[in-house]
């Protein structure tokens, strides 16, 4: 393991993508996965085999899904980065929760139909998933205050059943405390979830990048990233509601 790391050490100059492009490379390929789960799930061509791997067939669907798996990491990776760079980590919290109170109405109605869902947007993951960072640091001298807190925010994510729930929030911790062992980090991370292959590739991107903020300075730009997630996925459930309707 410590060859690896020497290994990556020497590729420290060679890393071209920024904060913002990070958060690009999420975004579009999370609106990649949304068409893919809310539109394309529901087309008949885009279920039909392009070309058949053995017993499995590989749709437009199926490619998709995948090129849509890389975004979760990515943007568990900028949580742990937000916290680390972030000038007022309570303003950072509460902008992360603003945000998955406000994607609620879209998201349900995304799911539904209608304005209530048993699931929780993935905003509160990250939200929850940011505090663990939080309680992580603020108590790592008093265990049992820790893990009181950890335990309290990983039952909270299955009571709430928020996207990617309790493994989610696992995810982000893990990666704000292997933040200094990227080779170690990469290989233990692509394990958290099912089709491990696209968290391996979404790992990519991620050692790419430079610690630089890059395009996305202003707080317009800021937010306007923000607003992206329950726009989108508005604008999905306009499109599914007109074109396929809902069960």
């Amino acid at each position: 393991m410590e060859r690896l790391e020497g290994i990556y050490k020497r590729f420290e100059g060679l890393k071209p993508l920024s904060g913002s492009a990070l958060k690009m490379i999420a975004l579009i390929t999370m609106i990649i996965d949304h068409i893919g789960a809310f539109l394309l799930s529901q087309a008949q061509f885009a279920n039909e085999p392009i070309v058949s791997i053995g017993s499995h067939a590989i749709t437009l669907y199926f490619i998709v899904r995948k090129i849509g798996r890389l975004a979760f990491p990515i943007y568990c990776f900028l949580i742990t980065e937000g916290y680390l760079h972030t000038h007022d980590k309570k303003h950072y919290g509460l902008s992360l929760l603003i945000f998955a109170l406000i994607s609620e109405i879209p998201w349900n109605l995304e799911h539904s139909g209608r304005l209530l869902y048993s699931g929780q947007n993935v905003f509160f993951t990250l939200f929850l998933g940011y505090l663990a960072i939080c309680a992580y640091e603020r108590f790592k001298d008093d265990r049992y205050k820790m893990f009181t807190c950890l335990f309290g925010l990983f039952a909270l994510s299955v009571l709430l059943r928020a996207d990617y729930g309790s493994r989610g929030l696992g995810f982000i911790l893990f990666l704000y405390i292997m933040r200094d062992r990227k080779i170690l980090q990469a290989i233990v991370g692509s394990c958290f979830f099912s089709g491990a292959y696209a968290i391996i590739v979404a790992f990519l991107p991620i050692n790419m990048y430079n610690g630089e903020r890059g395009f996305i300075k202003t707080k317009a730009a800021k937010y306007a990233f923000y607003i992206a997630y329950p726009l989108h996925i508005f604008i999905l459930y306009l499109i599914r509601l007109n074109t396929f309707g809902y069960n």
